[in-house]
Protein backbone atom coordinates (compact mmCIF):
# COMPACT_ATOMS: atom_id res chain seq x y z
CA UNK A 1 0.00 0.00 0.00
CA UNK A 2 1.54 3.44 -0.87
CA UNK A 3 1.91 6.02 1.67
CA UNK A 4 -0.58 8.61 0.91
CA UNK A 5 -0.07 12.34 2.51
CA UNK A 6 -3.43 14.20 2.99
CA UNK A 7 -3.38 18.28 3.71
CA UNK A 8 -5.82 19.72 5.27
CA UNK A 9 -7.21 21.19 2.33
CA UNK A 10 -7.71 17.30 1.18
CA UNK A 11 -8.70 16.24 4.39
CA UNK A 12 -11.72 19.02 3.99
CA UNK A 13 -13.01 17.76 0.69
CA UNK A 14 -12.93 14.26 2.07
CA UNK A 15 -15.04 15.19 5.14
CA UNK A 16 -17.57 17.07 2.86
CA UNK A 17 -18.35 14.44 0.63
CA UNK A 18 -18.63 12.19 3.13
CA UNK A 19 -21.39 14.23 4.78
CA UNK A 20 -22.61 14.81 1.33
CA UNK A 21 -21.85 12.99 -1.56
CA UNK A 22 -24.08 15.32 -4.17
CA UNK A 23 -22.53 18.16 -3.10
CA UNK A 24 -21.53 20.44 -5.59
CA UNK A 25 -17.81 21.19 -6.48
CA UNK A 26 -18.20 24.52 -6.49
CA UNK A 27 -19.66 24.96 -3.21
CA UNK A 28 -16.95 22.34 -2.19
CA UNK A 29 -14.38 24.57 -3.24
CA UNK A 30 -15.76 27.31 -1.88
CA UNK A 31 -15.66 25.85 1.75
CA UNK A 32 -11.91 24.96 1.29
CA UNK A 33 -11.06 28.19 -0.14
CA UNK A 34 -10.11 26.82 -4.00
CA UNK A 35 -11.46 27.78 -7.22
CA UNK A 36 -13.63 24.70 -8.93
CA UNK A 37 -11.16 23.27 -11.29
CA UNK A 38 -8.26 23.07 -8.54
CA UNK A 39 -10.77 20.97 -6.55
CA UNK A 40 -12.07 19.36 -8.60
CA UNK A 41 -8.34 17.91 -9.74
CA UNK A 42 -7.85 17.11 -6.19
CA UNK A 43 -10.71 14.89 -5.81
CA UNK A 44 -9.64 13.31 -9.31
CA UNK A 45 -6.38 12.59 -7.52
CA UNK A 46 -8.01 11.52 -4.75
CA UNK A 47 -10.41 9.02 -6.33
CA UNK A 48 -7.44 7.67 -8.76
CA UNK A 49 -5.25 7.04 -5.17
CA UNK A 50 -8.31 5.13 -4.42
CA UNK A 51 -9.28 6.99 -1.13
CA UNK A 52 -12.85 7.57 -2.63
CA UNK A 53 -13.61 4.46 -3.68
CA UNK A 54 -17.30 4.93 -4.55
CA UNK A 55 -20.29 7.16 -3.95
CA UNK A 56 -23.16 5.52 -2.83
CA UNK A 57 -26.97 6.42 -1.24
CA UNK A 58 -27.43 5.55 2.38
CA UNK A 59 -30.88 4.36 2.79
CA UNK A 60 -32.73 4.18 6.18
CA UNK A 61 -33.16 0.59 7.78
CA UNK A 62 -36.04 1.37 9.59
CA UNK A 63 -38.34 2.73 7.07
CA UNK A 64 -37.43 0.13 4.42
CA UNK A 65 -38.35 -2.48 7.77
CA UNK A 66 -35.23 -3.72 8.70
CA UNK A 67 -35.86 -3.40 12.35
CA UNK A 68 -33.73 -6.35 13.43
CA UNK A 69 -30.12 -5.49 13.65
CA UNK A 70 -28.24 -8.82 14.96
CA UNK A 71 -24.12 -9.65 15.12
CA UNK A 72 -23.56 -13.02 14.76
CA UNK A 73 -20.25 -14.79 15.94
CA UNK A 74 -18.96 -17.80 13.95
CA UNK A 75 -16.52 -20.43 15.29
CA UNK A 76 -14.34 -21.94 12.50
CA UNK A 77 -14.95 -25.76 11.81
CA UNK A 78 -11.37 -26.25 10.31
CA UNK A 79 -8.72 -23.89 10.12
CA UNK A 80 -7.64 -25.15 6.87
CA UNK A 81 -7.72 -22.64 3.30
CA UNK A 82 -10.25 -24.57 1.43
CA UNK A 83 -13.04 -24.34 4.55
CA UNK A 84 -12.25 -21.00 4.71
CA UNK A 85 -12.91 -19.86 1.21
CA UNK A 86 -15.97 -22.03 1.18
CA UNK A 87 -17.42 -19.88 4.33
CA UNK A 88 -16.21 -17.03 3.22
CA UNK A 89 -18.03 -17.18 -0.07
CA UNK A 90 -20.87 -18.68 1.51
CA UNK A 91 -21.61 -15.58 3.41
CA UNK A 92 -21.27 -12.97 1.27
CA UNK A 93 -24.04 -14.35 -0.73
CA UNK A 94 -26.25 -13.56 1.90
CA UNK A 95 -28.25 -9.89 1.55
CA UNK A 96 -28.48 -9.72 4.72
CA UNK A 97 -25.08 -10.18 5.92
CA UNK A 98 -24.20 -6.44 5.46
CA UNK A 99 -20.67 -6.61 7.08
CA UNK A 100 -18.52 -9.69 7.57
CA UNK A 101 -15.21 -10.01 9.39
CA UNK A 102 -12.30 -12.41 10.33
CA UNK A 103 -11.76 -12.06 13.90
CA UNK A 104 -9.04 -12.20 16.82
CA UNK A 105 -10.63 -13.96 20.16
CA UNK A 106 -12.70 -16.59 20.84
CA UNK A 107 -14.89 -16.39 17.79
CA UNK A 108 -13.52 -16.38 14.42
CA UNK A 109 -15.82 -14.31 12.25
CA UNK A 110 -18.44 -11.78 13.06
CA UNK A 111 -21.25 -10.74 11.07
CA UNK A 112 -23.57 -7.98 11.27
CA UNK A 113 -26.95 -9.01 9.80
CA UNK A 114 -30.23 -6.99 9.11
CA UNK A 115 -33.34 -7.94 8.84
CA UNK A 116 -37.31 -7.20 9.55
CA UNK A 117 -37.89 -9.73 12.05
CA UNK A 118 -37.53 -12.52 14.29
CA UNK A 119 -38.84 -14.98 12.09
CA UNK A 120 -36.57 -13.65 8.88
CA UNK A 121 -33.58 -13.98 10.99
CA UNK A 122 -34.31 -17.86 11.71
CA UNK A 123 -34.94 -18.03 7.76
CA UNK A 124 -31.61 -16.45 7.55
CA UNK A 125 -29.68 -18.76 10.47
CA UNK A 126 -31.38 -21.87 8.88
CA UNK A 127 -29.72 -20.95 5.71
CA UNK A 128 -26.47 -20.21 7.23
CA UNK A 129 -25.62 -23.68 8.94
CA UNK A 130 -27.02 -25.56 6.33
CA UNK A 131 -24.59 -24.43 3.90
CA UNK A 132 -20.94 -24.68 5.24
CA UNK A 133 -20.11 -26.98 8.14
CA UNK A 134 -19.44 -24.42 11.64
CA UNK A 135 -17.88 -24.80 14.79
CA UNK A 136 -20.55 -22.99 16.98
CA UNK A 137 -22.77 -19.89 16.02
CA UNK A 138 -23.63 -17.61 18.50
CA UNK A 139 -25.92 -14.51 17.75
CA UNK A 140 -26.94 -11.14 20.05
CA UNK A 141 -29.65 -9.07 19.03
CA UNK A 142 -29.27 -4.80 19.10
CA UNK A 143 -31.57 -3.71 21.54
CA UNK A 144 -30.62 0.33 20.73
CA UNK A 145 -28.66 1.89 18.25
CA UNK A 146 -26.63 4.70 19.67
CA UNK A 147 -24.25 5.71 17.13
CA UNK A 148 -24.29 5.16 13.41
CA UNK A 149 -21.89 6.35 10.92
CA UNK A 150 -20.09 5.81 7.47
CA UNK A 151 -17.35 8.61 8.22
CA UNK A 152 -14.37 7.61 8.45
CA UNK A 153 -11.83 9.73 11.33
CA UNK A 154 -9.25 11.81 9.39
CA UNK A 155 -8.08 13.90 12.22
CA UNK A 156 -6.09 10.48 12.51
CA UNK A 157 -3.98 10.61 9.66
Amino acid sequence: MKNITLDSVDKEILSLLQADSDIAIQDIAEKVGLTATPCWRRIQRLQEQGLIQRRVALLDAQSLGLKLTVFVQVKAARHDDKWLTQFAEHCSAFEEVVEFYRMSGEYDYLLKVMVADMQRFDHFYKRLIKGVNLGDVTSSFAMEQIKYTTSLPLNQM
